[in-house]
């Protein structure tokens, strides 16, 4: 490697999440904020969270339910035939 040119390593940085949780991690940063660690993460805990922005998640269960629904008779038209 050449000399002077890269940034300094911290092994021993410190990782905080907005949940509290704080960890050790090697990085080029003394100091790192982040929103989401493996204590809140919902893949790693287990427990889903729905972010509704502005009902979205309202608005596609409905197209869902639409969508379903014309499926539904049409197969039924079909059977009918």
């Amino acid at each position: 490697m050449k000399k002077d040119i890269h940034p300094k390593y911290y092994s021993k940085a410190t990782a905080k999440c907005a949940c509290g949780n704080t960890f050790d991690i090697g990085s080029t940063k003394e100091f790192i904020e982040t929103e989401v660690c493996s204590q809140c993460h919902p893949f790693y805990t287990g427990k889903t969270k729905i972010m509704d922005t502005m009902g979205r998640v309202d608005k596609f269960k409905k197209r869902l339910e639409k969508k379903q629904g014309v499926k539904a008779k049409k197969t039924r038209e079909k059977s009918k035939k």
